[in-house]
């Protein structure tokens, strides 16, 4: 049975990184050794690559520019170890839809319900997203990330990005194809919005990991 994972229903609901990327990247590399199994890849394998997520980490530590950039370039290089090794063995595509699946997949469920849950018991969901879209920028987020507010009022709240702290890691270590999957993970919250339920819609045209030139966040009323 899934459960609200990530304590998205508690009206005191704070963000906690560290607790949160951990069980992304444990999920991550749980969904990629099941992948390793499949593919009769060698047992060590798994190994290897963990071994190179914390060669890179250290490597990468002068990209830290706060506490959750920190925790945000865990997760990416996660994408990046996994990557390199599993390049070589299944081809381009099929190592970047690999590492897109290990890390939408695991915990997609349990997202969509804790956000889903979240906005059914909401008394105004719209405002209830805002909030934690707001809070989620300060405390997930963080100044890896460069978040501008053209609009903030009762009816929309549109939040541009433009700078994207995972893409800048990418792009360091030489593996940009991999940003789609980054982008691809938010489909897991974006699709528990209901806008005939919720009275609210949520659009993004494009995001820089898909050559935009910034990522838009918009949030907008559909009610009256």
């Amino acid at each position: 049975m899934t459960t609200d994972e990530f304590g998205l229903t508690d009206e005191n609901y704070v963000p906690d990184p560290d607790r949160d990327t951990a069980m992304l990247v444990d999920g991550f590399f749980e969904h990629i050794a099941g992948i390793l199994r499949e593919q009769a890849e060698p047992d060590d394998l798994l190994a290897t690559m963990r071994r190179r997520h914390e060669a890179l980490e250290t490597a990468d530590q002068h990209l830290i520019v706060d506490e959750p950039a920190r925790y945000n370039l865990r997760l990416t290089l996660a994408l990046v170890a996994a990557y390199e090794i599993l390049r070589p063995r299944l081809g381009r595509e099929a190592a970047i839809d690999a590492v897109r699946d290990a890390l939408v997949e695991p915990l997609g469920e349990a997202l969509r319900t804790g956000t889903r849950a979240m906005l059914d018991s909401a008394a105004d969901p719209f405002r209830a997203m805002v909030e934690l879209a707001k809070t989620r920028e300060h405390q997930s987020f963080g100044e890896g990330f460069e978040f501008r507010h053209p609009v903030d009022d009762d009816r929309r709240f549109h939040a541009d990005i433009h700078r994207c702290f995972y893409y800048d890691v990418l792009v360091a270590n030489s593996a940009p194809e991999l940003a789609p999957a980054m982008c691809d993970f938010d489909r897991n919250w974006i699709d528990a919005i209901d806008p005939d339920e919720h009275g609210f819609r949520f659009e993004r045209a494009t995001t820089i990991g898909l050559g935009g030139t910034h990522c838009p966040f918009h949030f907008s009323r559909t009610d009256g």
